[in-house]
């Protein structure tokens, strides 16, 4: 096989784990109460995986995805930097609602994916405060 072909078959797994990553986490939220409201929401700023209510409080969620832990545990991906920018990412969000919410939430949700077990969900809230 050529390195351009199993690259891009790489690059189609990795996409697959986040999709399913994403899937699961909109699940979690889902069972625990919260409304999803938007999957991938997209600005020119960037892209927020999941936006959900908690009750009157807005939730900016972001999914990280491992098949293993060999680069840390998932929920460690997200920096304060990435919190910081998430918080930036809501704000261009809210603008473009109008209905108001209360508060503003920044919460992760790592899902550890291992072959041959069930995955792990695991969801830190209110990151960066």
């Amino acid at each position: 096989m050529s390195g351009s072909r199993s690259m891009l078959l790489a690059m189609d797994a990795h996409l697959a784990l986040g999709r399913y990553g994403e899937e699961l986490a909109a699940r979690y939220l889902r069972e625990r109460g919260l409304r999803v409201l938007e999957r991938n929401w997209r600005c020119p700023e960037g892209e927020i995986d999941i936006v959900a209510l908690d009750g009157d409080c807005l939730v900016v969620c972001e999914v990280k995805t491992r098949a293993g832990t060999g680069v840390g545990d998932p929920v460690e991906a997200v920096t304060r930097e990435k919190a910081m920018r998430l918080r930036r990412l809501s704000a261009a969000y809210l603008r473009t609602r109008t209905s108001p919410v209360a508060s503003v939430r920044v919460d992760v949700i790592g899902v550890l994916a291992r072959r041959g077990r069930p995955p792990v969900v695991r969801h830190v809230e209110a990151v960066g405060s």
